[in-house]
């Protein structure tokens, strides 16, 4: 009796832990997709954040822009900021921004955002528009170091104005943050106050292979590697290096 209870509780025993076994296989079976889609989402941002910002830094209308870029704190980059991404009369898209250390000229690893809010929307008409905020104040760039914060209220936001002639509207300009953006070939404002902007932190995560902060990315330039961005790196870079150049 006691030799069939001893193989009845061994054989409930092997059972139990293939059943735990084959538990843990499907929970890292479920969870590697899920990290994968986050890689391969953020590697797409980060492709289109790049072909955003060449696409300013060769508009001729995109003249105050790249002025203003010179002494910009940090740069959002929203490939496509949509109207009714979400919800009737909502708006949103993804972002990654990037800061200068003023001391060694060289820009931070990009961070991943959310762009949303339920009442701005695009002033020029189109559904969907390259959007880059310009971060020109302390204040500004700072405000990219929290969770998430509010535009108009956490950090004042105001349009840039593009085209010909658009560099006398810059004494205007005294707002943290100025957005210029871009939408079919077509120019103007886009109303982004009231919008939230916030962390994608899984994103972060995901792309940089281990779990880091928009404070460790953007302020403390913690040392995070992913050799998808060399090519908006690469843009920014050579535009501070030509801005040197000229200054001298």
């Amino acid at each position: 009796m006691n030799t069939q209870k001893n193989t009845r509780w061994m054989h409930s025993a092997r059972f139990f832990l293939f059943v735990a076994a084959l538990s843990g296989a499907l929970i890292m079976f479920q969870a590697v997709p899920a990290w994968a889609n986050d890689n391969q989402e953020a590697t797409q941002i980060i492709d289109k954040a790049c072909m955003t910002f060449n696409n300013f830094m060769n508009d001729d209308n995109m003249g105050l822009f790249r002025d203003l870029l010179k002494k910009a704190k940090a740069v959002v980059i929203a490939p496509s900021l949509l109207k009714g991404a979400f919800i009737v009369g909502a708006s949103g898209g993804n972002a990654v921004a990037v800061t200068l250390d003023e001391k060694s000229g060289e820009w931070s690893k990009p961070a991943f955002f959310a762009i949303g809010g339920a009442s701005f929307g695009l002033q020029i008409g189109g559904q969907a528009s390259e959007v880059i905020l310009l971060a020109m104040t302390e204040r500004g760039a700072n405000s990219l170091m929290t969770n998430s914060f509010k535009l108009g209220v956490d950090a004042g936001i105001a349009a840039g104005p593009v085209g010909i002639g658009a560099q006398a509207a810059t004494a205007n300009l005294s707002a943290d943050i100025v957005s210029f953006s871009r939408s079919k070939g077509l120019y103007g404002g886009v109303s982004l106050d009231g919008a939230v902007i916030a962390v994608r932190g899984t994103l972060n995560e995901a792309f940089y292979g281990r779990k880091v902060s928009s404070a460790d990315i953007l302020a403390r330039h913690e040392a995070v590697e992913n050799p998808r961005t060399a090519c908006l790196e690469g843009g920014l870079m050579k535009f501070s290096e030509e801005t040197m150049t000229s200054r001298r």
